[in-house]
């Protein structure tokens, strides 16, 4: 749905034709999701970063097609940082 909803703002924008060839469709675009939500290939896996149904490469520097996961996305005490934050910001 929101993967359309972007489709016709750049509709609108008169740039139908001309959208990125990495545009995915909604269907593509929510595979990896149900993947990791109903296969038992990842079962009990947490903590990581999935790319079209795979794990994702670790990278430092930015590529040219934008794929793969920082270092510090993964990072397990930057992740605690933020969840404590979190909780912090809501008064918890």
């Amino acid at each position: 749905m929101e993967k359309r909803r972007h489709h016709r703002e750049f509709a609108h924008a008169g740039v139908e034709n001309n959208l990125p060839a990495n545009f995915k469709t909604p269907e593509q675009g929510a595979a990896t999701s149900v993947f990791l939500a109903s296969s038992q290939l990842v079962e009990g896996i947490g903590g990581r970063y999935f790319l079209d149904c795979n794990e994702a490469e670790t990278v430092c520097e930015r590529n040219a097609v934008m794929s793969g996961v920082a270092p510090f996305a993964l990072d397990v005490a930057n992740a605690e940082r933020l969840w404590e934050e979190s909780l912090r910001m809501l008064g918890n």
